[in-house]
């Protein structure tokens, strides 16, 4: 919805806004140049999990934090069983950090392939226009940036824009329904969007063989099995029903897939589609703050020193120093609740994980509303902030404190990028950046996947094939009271679980998710969350079809779903748009 107001502003409400699940929304406030001046990024639902592990028993609280989402499935698993670990100080076996490594990786690499094609890449192209293409220059135009792809052939585009005008003659686009197709955002030639439609239906077909790793290792996907001190999956090359050489075959095969996909299809398309885009590297930069937990241990006991992304933050996008983190530390991590749903005892608005505390109190208007008031409490997301500082995590901050740390293979990958659109690293700062750091970040993990899968085989060969360590399994042997806390890096960023254990059961468990720290409402000093921040400042072409927002708030990938509002001043809707 989008009202010009007499003093020449205008507020667009879009509400739900991704393609995948959640309830997000957005309300930006454009001036009279129809440029964002100011947003509030609201999340309308409240999650809960942290009340449902109360009184539960640690070693099954992977089960239940694993469902908190059904994308990133296997990160919340792996950060609840590591603060459990890290509460009764149970050390896990070689073969049990490698696996986990290779389920990260898997779960990473296909997650950044998904939110390209099915979920981000139809805010660049469109799909209507790949009617007028011809197949042969669409064929010529992929040969040309990705000469190893096996079907670049004029007979495969022919065959994809059938398929695509059967859809359009049958008056069902499907999955491509509902769009702001002819938006004059749109910059791609019809060769470069039937090409993008061939690939999008290619990773979706693909992304359903990857996570095969995780049936293997994890029993099934979504939601693969975990276990406290280990892995529960057995190694036994004389055992059918275990992990013997035709499972690790099937790995490796599925791994060499990946490489292939990301070499010759991924990294290719997000270069060429990023080349008709240059004013994007100057449009959604944001905060300028950029932290990551880290992860990726080469050895079992965890130690960040081995990360292969490294732990650390950047502030005010200076690239010479990344400055430490420390999850322990009270001062570096806060959560407020002064623009949140919520409410702390003894008048508290902000508190540590370790001793968070999740009581609901909605204040805010009965829905359906028209609009959020930005001075009051509008979201049911808390407000995380590092130093007192309101940051960034995912792709992009990892890549740049990869980068700014002096990886050479983050400056080998960002480097190249950069050097093939004739860019300098300050277009790293923005929503094509952010876009782009998903790529490249799938290219250094689908090669580590293969490193970690070898490390596996090369154990396996040396005898090693322990997977568990059930030591501390029972009860009994715990503490009577203990705290720990579980750190990874999922695929949208930084993610934290918090675990206090009374008496063998939960006393108390918080979790900090990604979109916590990118969605959140202002704190107390004013400061934007990230969405909110990498909104402010981006023109639209026409606030009744936000195609400018979608594209910077899904370059963060936010696990939530799409409707467009658009109201005046006095909160009369001038006109609604919806996505299904």
């Amino acid at each position: 919805m989008a009202t010009a107001t007499s003093d020449g502003t205008t507020r667009v409400v879009v509400d739900p806004i991704t393609r995948i699940e959640g309830h997000l929304r957005i309300e930006a406030m454009l001036d009279d140049r129809g440029t964002i001046e100011d947003a509030i990024s609201s999340g309308t639902m409240w999650r809960g999990i942290e009340v449902i592990l109360k009184g539960r028993d640690p070693r099954v609280a992977w089960a239940f934090t694993e469902r908190i989402c059904g994308v990133c499935t296997t990160v919340h698993a792996l950060a609840s069983i590591r603060s459990v670990e890290n509460a009764l100080a149970i050390e896990i076996p070689a073969n049990a950090n490698i696996i986990r490594n290779i389920m990260f990786l898997t779960q990473i690499v296909q997650d950044h392939v998904v939110h390209f094609y099915q979920l981000h890449a139809l805010d660049w192209v469109d799909v209507v226009s790949a009617l007028s293409a011809d197949p042969a220059a669409t064929a010529t135009l992929n040969q040309s940036i990705a000469p190893g792809w096996h079907k670049a052939t004029t007979g495969y585009y022919a065959d994809t824009k059938k398929t695509l005008q059967r859809f359009v003659d049958s008056g069902q686009l499907g999955i491509f329904a509902n769009a702001y197709w002819g938006h004059p955002g749109y910059k791609l030639p019809p060769e470069a969007n039937l090409m993008a439609v061939a690939h999008y239906l290619e990773a979706l077909n693909w992304q359903k063989e990857i996570v095969k790793i995780h049936t293997i290792f994890g029993g099934k996907n979504p939601h693969p099995n975990y276990l406290v001190g280990g892995m529960p999956c057995v190694i036994n090359l004389d055992d059918d029903s275990a992990i013997g050489m035709e499972k690790l075959n099937q790995v490796k095969g599925l791994i060499d897939e990946a490489v292939y996909m990301i070499d010759h299809m991924y990294i290719p398309d997000l270069l060429a589609i990023a080349s008709f885009y240059p004013e994007w590297t100057e449009i959604g930069g944001g905060l300028g703050n950029y932290m990551a937990y880290g992860d990726l241990p080469q050895n079992p006991s965890g130690d960040p020193a081995s990360f292969l992304f490294p732990r650390g933050a950047i502030l005010d996008k200076n690239l010479a120093e990344v400055l430490p983190v420390d999850p322990l530390d009270p001062e570096e991590i806060q959560e407020e609740i002064t623009h949140s749903w919520y409410k702390y005892p003894d008048g508290e608005t902000s508190l540590h994980p370790s001793t968070g505390v999740t009581e609901p109190d909605y204040t805010g208007p009965k829905p359906p509303y028209d609009q959020l008031d930005e001075n009051a409490a509008y979201s049911w997301l808390k407000t995380p902030r590092w130093r007192g500082h309101a940051v960034e995590v995912g792709p992009l901050a990892r890549m740049l404190v990869g980068y700014a740390a002096g990886r050479d293979e983050f400056r080998d990958v960002v480097d190249m990028a950069l050097g093939k659109l004739k860019l300098p690293a300050t277009a790293l700062f923005s929503t094509l950046g952010r876009t782009a750091a998903r790529g490249l970040e799938s290219k250094l993990c689908v090669g580590w996947l293969m490193d970690e899968y070898e490390r596996l085989v090369a154990n396996i060969k040396a005898g090693i094939t322990a997977t568990a360590n059930t030591d501390l399994w029972e009860p009994s042997s715990w503490p009577r009271e203990a705290r720990g806390y579980g750190l990874t890096e999922a695929p949208r960023g930084a993610l934290g679980h918090w675990i206090h254990i009374k008496d063998e059961k939960i006393e108390n468990y918080q979790a900090i998710v990604p979109s916590t720290w990118n969605a959140s409402p202002k704190d107390a000093r004013g400061q934007k969350g990230a969405y909110e921040a990498a909104l402010v400042g981006t023109p639209m072409a026409d606030a009744e079809q936000p195609l400018e927002i979608l594209r910077t708030i899904h370059s963060f990938d936010p696990c939530l779903a799409c409707a467009s509002h658009v109201y005046g001043p006095d909160g009369s809707k001038l006109a609604e748009v919806k996505v299904r």
